[in-house]
């Protein structure tokens, strides 16, 4: 049970920065980190976009903007992505600081993530040469046809998430 997931202003506790990241010029940098994540990888240092899912603040399960079920749960598993980092309860394993050992991020880096839907139409055949989808790639393209009424509207998703290990030469 989280408290804060339901609740903004409670939320705003563990992340007050929220609110400069409420306004129409931190939004329309979600632009860039869209077009990058559809093309490629998003963009770290806009920590605060989603990418084409909208933003990661506030750190709730409220989606202001819900155009479909994909989406939402794709934005869904993001932000508590992102808050599991905020409250360390995941570590950052990638990078030079990560090859031996987990060490602490508050701020997460999104492009060490991947998923892949499992449910209701586990994602199998590649998309683009790809079966796992980067955070913040639009769902549009890999999306279409895996919401459906009734036992299709609830989502589960694999989490693929980089790792550098180090192995020590004897």
């Amino acid at each position: 049970m989280d408290p804060l997931w339901s609740d903004d202003e409670l939320s705003a506790i563990l992340n007050p920065e929220a609110v400069l990241f409420a306004n129409p010029v931190a939004k329309a940098a979600c632009a860039a980190d869209c077009v990058a994540a559809s093309a490629g990888f998003p963009v770290a240092s806009l920590f605060w976009c989603a990418g084409c899912q909208g933003s990661i603040y506030p750190m709730t399960g409220h989606v202001t903007t819900h155009i479909g079920g994909v989406q939402a749960s794709v934005l869904l598993t993001q932000r508590m992505t992102a808050k599991m980092h905020r409250q360390l309860t995941t570590f950052a394993t990638a990078g030079s600081r990560g090859l031996c050992g987990p060490y602490p991020l508050p701020i997460f880096d999104k492009t060490h993530y991947k998923l892949q839907m499992t449910y209701p139409v586990p994602a199998t055949a590649k998309v683009g040469g790809q079966c796992c989808q980067p955070y913040g790639r639009t769902t549009m393209i890999w999306g279409s046809g895996k919401s459906f009424p009734v036992s299709g509207e609830d989502f589960s998703y694999q989490i693929f998430r980089k790792r550098n290990c180090c192995v020590g030469a004897w």
